[in-house]
This record gives C-alpha cells, structure tokens and sequence, in this order.
C-alpha cells in the first residue's frame, strides 16, 4: 500500500479522478481526518471538504502496477 496527497478541487477534476482511477482493478481509499471512503464513488468525494488536500492510500498488488497508477495521478498529486 502506498498514501499519497491529491488535490480535487473542482468538479470537472473529480470527474476526471474517478475516470482515471476505475481503469484499475486496484482499491483505492480517501482518507480526510477519521472519513475513508472508496475513492471510485463520486458520491463519497462529494461527500468530503475538497478545499484542502486529501490522503489517497492505493492497494496495489505490484511495483509494476503501482508505478503506471501514479503515472496517471500526476495531473492530481501535490
């Protein structure tokens, strides 16, 4: 398992987060202070305060695997 900070703020980024990542069989949680939630439920993003960075832990199976995910994550990190 690997945590990383993203930020999404604005809509069209969440959008574009949950499209990117479900390309994955990987879970993927987003963790804001005690909430986690699974990160491919729009609903659930919506559902945090998106103003400030949030925690993505990724549990990935391979380095292999792990190493295209962040690729893809880069437009989202910070």
């Amino acid at each position: 398992m690997k945590t990383v900070q993203i930020s999404l703020n604005s809509i069209d980024k969440v959008k574009s987060f949950v499209n990117a990542i479900t390309q994955f069989e990987t879970d993927f949680d987003l963790i804001s202070g005690r909430y986690v939630i699974d990160a491919k439920s729009i609903m659930g993003i919506f559902s945090l305060d998106l103003s400030k960075p949030i925690d993505l832990a990724i549990h990935a199976d391979s380095e292999a695997n792990m190493d295209e995910i962040l690729e893809i994550l880069k437009p989202y990190m910070v």
